[in-house]
């Protein structure tokens, strides 16, 4: 297949993602909106024997300090053919226009999956001392072909850092925890959640938790909750704007994308939740709660509310999002993980994220500048 890359407009854009089951969250036009403070542009690779429009990717470009050059950077994109044998056909005439648009280095994140470690594998690997992170487990399922597109883009000159490719922006998890929907009834769903998970959801029914969904005029009730986890879980938290802005803008492009939930107990909200939805694609995306009320178990309840309603909406997979490789109950990601098993789900590994230095020096540069933030 020969192919033209060229800007496409966000409707053309749209309309090419609601083609398709799903594509990431970070593909969409409006989340260009989202990350205002980055140049945005929409990219589409037509087929030259049919004109027709067979890829697409958001780019969005930083510029560094001081300098009139930029990163460009494709968040979980391009959505493109990366099983394609001319792969290389499709990322050099990117290269060549970002160039253009004045990048001097490129990131982008295939949204490829590598390795898949089920619940099973996880607990067994957590009960063995010997253990430390995903990768010592044998994985339940590989993918051959994604060690192929690894191969051909280093062959391509496309760069991993050690941790994956570190770099600036808002870098995705390389590593996520998501429950697979695609032919399973609810009742299989919940037959996969361990004791404690379904033991907490009972508890929650018991104690009469219940789960509501909010608006847009609810983000400063959620904004509290996140706070306060912000203090508990000690990191810095986004400002409400951030929030605003992702809903209206999300929402704006199709009024399902992204939901707010909260539950709450004799009439007190104790627990907060955002999701995003692309195509069959759900995401639990930020998460909040606070420091009472916990015995309650208002997070299972949200959870296992907003895990009915995306299998409603027909969503193939519940994506809970990033986890971290470690499986040291040392370490303070560990929580994270061993929350996120309870839902019988499993840990998928993607390919990472990718760098290719347009210009050597400047890209040596940015990175010398990220080590030192």
């Amino acid at each position: 297949m020969s192919l033209t890359l060229r800007t496409i407009s966000r409707e053309q854009h749209l309309a090419y993602i609601q083609s398709l089951p799903s594509a990431s969250h970070c593909q969409v036009p409006a989340w260009a909106d989202v990350k205002s403070e980055w140049r945005s542009e929409n990219l589409g690779w037509f087929d030259d024997k049919t004109g027709q429009l067979v890829g697409a990717g958001l780019v969005l470009y930083r510029q560094l300090p001081k300098v009139k050059r930029y990163l460009a950077y494709l968040p979980e994109g391009p959505v493109i053919n990366w099983y394609a044998p001319n792969l290389d056909e499709w990322l050099k005439p990117m290269l060549a226009h970002l160039k253009q648009q004045g990048a001097f280095s490129v990131k982008m994140g295939p949204p490829v999956v590598i390795r898949k470690w089920d619940a099973p594998a996880i607990k067994a690997g957590i009960q063995n001392p010997d253990v430390k992170r995903l990768r010592d487990i044998e994985p339940t399922h590989i993918e051959p072909r994604a060690f192929e597109v690894s191969d051909k883009l280093r062959r391509m000159g496309w760069q991993q850092g050690e941790d994956g490719g570190a770099g600036f922006g808002d870098v995705q998890p390389r590593y996520v925890f998501q429950v697979p929907l695609a032919g399973r009834s609810l009742d299989e769903v919940q037959k996969g959640f361990n004791q404690l998970w379904r033991r907490n959801i009972k508890k929650a029914e018991k104690a009469g938790v219940e789960v509501v969904q909010g608006g847009y005029e609810d983000l400063a009730e959620w904004q509290r909750l996140y706070e306060i986890t912000a203090i508990r879980d000690k990191f810095r938290p986004r400002p409400l704007s951030y929030f605003q802005q992702q809903f209206r803008a999300l929402n704006s492009e199709d009024p399902n994308r992204m939901r707010l939930y909260f539950a709450r107990h004799n009439g007190v909200n104790l627990a907060a939740a955002t999701m995003l939805v692309v195509g069959g694609h759900v995401w639990y995306s930020y998460g909040a709660s606070d420091n009472i009320g916990r015995e309650v178990r208002p997070s299972n309840a949200m959870q296992w509310r907003m895990l009915r309603d995306a299998y409603a909406l027909g969503a193939s997979v519940y994506d809970l999002r990033g986890i971290s490789d470690s499986l040291d109950e040392t370490d303070h990601l560990f929580g994270l993980i061993q929350f996120k098993v309870g839902t019988g789900g499993e840990a998928v590994e993607y390919v990472g994220e990718w760098d290719f230095p347009l210009n050597k020096l400047l890209h040596k540069a940015l990175d010398i500048y990220m080590s030192r933030r």
